[in-house]
C-alpha cells in the first residue's frame, strides 16, 4: 500500500476510535436505520453521467476553495447541472473535509433527488453508518486499502442502509480483489459501481492513458466510473469510448468559476459521444456502412 494509504488508513482509525468514544455503535446503527431515505442512485438512459465532487482541498492540488462560497453553493450548482450524485470529502487532514461537509450537501441535493457519496478512507462499518446518518446515500469502498473480509463488511453494511457503494481500484490487482469479491456477492440487493483511478498513489500524478490499457479488465455487469484525470471535453469523449459508463470529476469542477455550466458541458458531450458508439455498434453489428 502506498504512503498517502497508509497515512490515511492510520489516521481514518484514529478518527474511528474518536468517534467510538462519542457514540456506541448500537446507537449510532439507530440513528443510521431511522434517518429519512436518500435519494436514489439512478444512471440515465443516455449512458453517460457524472459524479462531481466537492472538496476543498487535495494533496495534489492544494486549496480549491478559491471558486466557491461554500459547500453548499457548490452542491447546488452540481445538482442543477444534472449530476447523478455529488462525492463529498469528508477527511480533514489532507482534504478538509469534515462529516458537517457531508450532511450540508445532503441537506441541499436531497429535495433535488441527488444523492449523496461519503468519499473517506473507509476502514469499518461504523463510518458507513456514520454517512447513512448524515444523509448520504452511498459510500466509497477503496479496494487497496483493505483485506477481501473488510471489503465484504463495508458491503454488507452499505446494502443493509441501502446506499450506493463506489469500489475503487487503482490497477489490474485491485481489479482481480474487485472481481473476486463481487462474484461472491452475485445474490445480493446492492448497487455497486466499480471506479479505476488513474492517479499514481506514489507521485500523485495522473496516468490518464491506464483507464483505456485497464477498461477490459473491469469486472462485467457493473456501471464503470473512471476517477481523477477527466479534465476536458476530450477526456469525457476518451473515456466514453473506451466504455466508461460514469466520470467522477472534483478538481476540474472546483477550480470553474461556473461549475454548473461546465458540468452541463461536460455531459453533453459524454453523451454526444454514447450516442456515437451505440450508432457505430449497431453499424458494426448489421454490416451498415457509415455515411460519407
Amino acid at each position: 500500500m502506498s504512503g498517502l494509504l497508509t497515512e490515511m488508513a492510520q489516521t481514518s482509525l484514529a478518527r474511528l476510535a474518536e468517534a467510538r468514544t462519542k457514540e456506541p455503535e448500537k446507537s449510532l446503527w439507530a440513528r443510521a436505520s431511522d434517518a429519512p431515505p436518500a435519494p436514489r442512485l439512478q444512471l440515465s438512459a443516455e449512458c453517460f453521467d457524472i459524479i462531481a465532487e466537492c472538496k476543498l482541498q487535495s494533496p495534489s492540488a492544494g486549496d480549491l476553495s478559491a471558486n466557491t462560497r461554500g459547500v453548499e453553493d457548490r452542491v447546488l450548482a452540481y445538482g442543477q447541472g444534472g449530476a447523478c450524485a455529488v462525492s463529498v470529502l469528508t477527511e480533514p487532514s489532507r482534504f478538509g473535509g469534515t462529516l458537517a461537509h457531508l450532511a450540508q450537501a445532503a441537506q441541499v441535493l436531497t429535495p433535488l433527488g441527488v444523492p449523496v457519496m461519503r468519499k473517506d478512507f473507509l476502514v469499518d462499518p461504523y463510518q458507513v453508518m456514520e454517512a447513512r446518518a448524515a444523509g448520504a446515500g452511498g459510500v466509497l469502498v477503496i479496494v487497496r486499502m483493505l483485506e477481501h473480509c473488510h471489503i465484504t463488511s463495508l458491503l454488507d453494511c452499505a446494502a443493509m442502509l441501502k446506499m450506493f457503494v463506489l469500489l475503487e481500484a487503482f490497477d489490474a490487482a485491485d481489479l482481480e480483489v474487485a472481481r473476486a469479491v463481487l462474484a461472491q456477492r452475485k445474490q445480493h440487493s446492492e448497487q455497486v459501481l466499480v471506479g479505476l483511478n488513474c492517479r499514481d498513489l506514489e507521485t500523485l500524478k495522473i496516468d490518464l492513458p491506464r483507464l483505456e490499457e485497464l477498461a477490459d479488465k473491469l469486472p462485467q455487469g457493473y456501471a464503470t466510473v473512471a476517477e481523477s484525470g477527466v479534465t476536458s471535453i476530450q477526456d469525457v469523449k476518451t473515456v466514453v469510448d473506451v466504455g466508461y459508463r460514469v466520470a467522477l470529476i472534483g478538481t476540474t469542477l472546483m477550480g470553474s468559476k461556473e461549475p454548473k455550466k461546465l458540468l452541463g458541458d461536460l455531459l453533453s458531450a459524454g453523451r454526444e459521444q454514447a450516442m456515437a458508439v451505440r450508432t457505430r455498434k449497431i453499424r458494426i453489428a448489421t454490416g451498415e456502412s457509415a455515411p460519407e
